[in-house]
């Protein structure tokens, strides 16, 4: 079976380089080699058998179905531990540990669950339609969690293992695995501790090509554990890229969110500016208003001819007795106040001047007659049953009408 990594590999790297003689753990006396020009040199024999240990433990890991969290936010980690851990479909953390990444993962997880529905309101194009302050805060709150927390997106469970580039930087990470009884796979400097890493395996963890060198064995133990996981029949579905097919519709649905957005976007804009000018209109309206409430006479309205209506003058005098003035002959009593004798027909006002226009009238004076309630409607005799009707005198003739006088002797 051919090695994981071969000597000459570990030395192109610079695995063997270690830090100053003066900042170094006495703890990792026994993966030292010797000492060069002030720099520990690390023991490479060492370093090939402890690879193949983690690497063996981390195929076995990941073929009965666990998972393992790249960890390395320093530097020279970031980009090696990001394409490692994106090319076996692992997740990673590069950029920050928060506090709580493990022991507290209730919250962590709400908050992955919060930046993916950023994800899709920006997908959708939601943010175009949100009032600019509140779309630019929720857009850098998004970016936020993308760089803290993009890289366990799809980490739905603490994972079964994980694999650290320098303990001493990530000692919160190796704290809180500790503490949940998570195995650690490590990079080991000589500044570090190997008594709380599981799986030590001695090496330089600040020079990119050794982290970049660690990373892909690691990753390769994970692809090969899923293979034979695959074998086997017992591989968990991995989330794979998307296909064009799939991007084109993706890109599809977010022009026509766009679209939709810019269109609502426009009416919204349109109502505001309609808003903007009723008020003036509603002036105009209102200033045309009394002209046409006060038609003019003969005017129709309804299909029915109205009649002028004007203002009494000012010499109109009011038919009440209290109101006669003094010195008023007995004509011009007569003449504004006619008075029906009883019994007889009902005498107009200009009856007693022979259908003239009388005194008064001719002074220009408007007389008014006291208004008079209309007669009670008496039933018509002839719709009466035949009973009653039998007892009227055919030869007495007809009734009087109803609220007619009888003027005869």
């Amino acid at each position: 079976m051919a090695p994981v990594v071969t000597m000459r590999q570990l030395l192109e790297a610079g695995v063997h380089f270690g830090h100053q003689t003066r900042r170094w753990d006495p703890r990792m006396r026994r993966f030292i080699y010797g000492e060069r020009n002030g720099i520990y040199i690390i023991d490479l024999q060492q370093t090939l058998q402890r690879i193949e240990t983690a690497y063996s433990f981390v195929r076995d890991l990941v073929a009965d179905g666990g998972d393992i969290l790249f960890i390395g936010t320093k530097k020279q980690a970031q980009d090696p531990v990001a394409e490692a851990a994106a090319g076996c479909g692992m997740p990673y953390i590069n950029e920050r540990w928060l506090g709580g990444m493990l022991t507290n993962f209730t919250t962590m997880s709400g908050r992955v669950k919060k930046m993916t529905e950023y994800q899709r309101m920006r997908a959708v194009g939601d943010f175009d339609v949100m009032p600019k302050k509140e779309a630019l805060m929720k857009s850098r709150e998004l970016e936020k969690l993308e760089r803290n927390l993009g890289g366990i997106r799809d980490m739905a469970k603490l994972p079964e293992a994980v694999f650290i580039i320098d303990t001493k930087k990530e000692h919160i990470g190796v704290t809180e695995a500790n503490k949940l009884k998570i195995p650690i796979v490590a990079v080991v400097d000589t500044n570090c501790n190997p008594d709380i890493i599981d799986y030590v395996i001695p090496g330089n963890d600040d020079a990119i090509r050794s982290g970049t060198l660690m990373c892909r064995i690691i990753s390769d133990a994970v692809k090969e554990g899923r293979y034979i996981a695959e074998r086997r029949g017992t591989a968990k579905p991995r989330s794979q890229a998307p296909t064009p097919e799939q991007e084109a519709d993706r890109a599809r649905q977010q022009a026509e969110a766009r679209n939709e957005a810019a269109r609502q976007a426009a009416e919204r804009d349109a109502r505001l500016a309609a808003g903007a000018t009723t008020p003036a209109a509603d002036d105009e309206v209102d200033a045309e208003v009394p002209a046409q409430s006060s038609p003019a006479a003969g005017q129709e309205r309804g299909g029915v001819p109205t009649p002028a209506v004007e203002a009494p003058p000012s010499d109109v005098v009011e038919a009440t007795p209290g109101s006669i003035p003094a010195g008023d002959d007995e004509a011009d009593v007569s003449a504004r106040f006619p008075q029906t004798q009883p019994g007889s027909a009902e005498t107009s006002p200009v009856g007693s001047h022979g259908g003239g226009a009388s005194p008064a009238a001719e002074a220009g004076a408007v007389v008014r007659e006291p208004e008079q309630s209309e007669p009670e409607a008496t039933p018509d005799v002839a719709n009466v049953d035949g009973a009653f009707a039998a007892e009227v005198d055919p030869a007495a003739g007809a009734a009087p009408a109803p609220g007619k006088t009888d003027t005869t002797d």
